[in-house]
């Protein structure tokens, strides 16, 4: 009888080791710390758009000729902040690259937006336009790092559900379907620039 104890005790152990290997917690794990990461992504945007209104607010008096480009960003952060992904919609390829459009679209507008600036002294002379300038700085900075994260959480995620024997509770019990990495597409980021370092002479 204590043989037979011994016997069941191996086994039981031995079965809750091989769902243990079986991805049982770490397809959950990764999953998890996958949204936790995208969180952080969309925590940056947000920060990014709640900065806008001062930036326009402090430009708005600047010149007529920037007119056009506060508009352009206004919209392209009413259309970036419309874009909700939540963390059931992270494996849409879709939607996350119409996120990423958007969010690169209001990027690309703000950068238009601070190098317009640099023509006006009175501008840059202003310590809350130098300030906001430093914060969105930071701020892109913070986005681009967040973005890393999430991508390596995703490709972590991605690749635990791929591999044995976690795919065996991946597929299994979990029914874990890949995660959508962001991609941050430029138009024409694939082209070097050309730079000429010639006097003119």
């Amino acid at each position: 009888m204590n043989i037979r104890s011994a016997f069941r005790s191996i086994v039981l152990g031995l079965g809750a080791l091989s769902l243990a290997a079986c991805g049982i917690n770490s397809v959950p794990a990764a999953e998890e710390n996958a949204k936790a990461k995208w969180a952080d992504v969309e925590a940056q945007f947000q920060r990014r758009a709640n900065l806008i209104p001062n930036l326009v607010e402090v430009a708005q008096g600047a010149a007529e000729n920037e007119r056009g480009i506060l508009t352009e960003v206004t919209e392209a952060r009413a259309r970036a902040t419309g874009i909700n992904i939540d963390a059931d919609d992270l494996g849409d390829e879709a939607k996350m690259q119409e996120f990423a459009a958007a969010q690169s679209q209001l990027g690309a507008g703000l950068g238009r937006l601070l190098a317009s600036f640099e023509a006006y002294p009175q501008i840059q002379s202003n310590q809350n336009f130098l300030a906001l300038q430093s914060q969105l700085e930071g701020t892109e900075n913070r986005i681009a790092v967040a973005i890393r994260d999430y991508n390596e959480a995703v490709r972590q995620y991605n690749t635990t559900i791929r591999t044995f024997p976690d795919t065996i509770g991946a597929n299994i019990i979990h029914g874990a379907e890949p995660l959508a990495p962001y991609e941050a597409a430029t138009q024409g980021a694939e082209v070097a620039p050309t730079i000429d370092m010639t006097n003119g002479n």
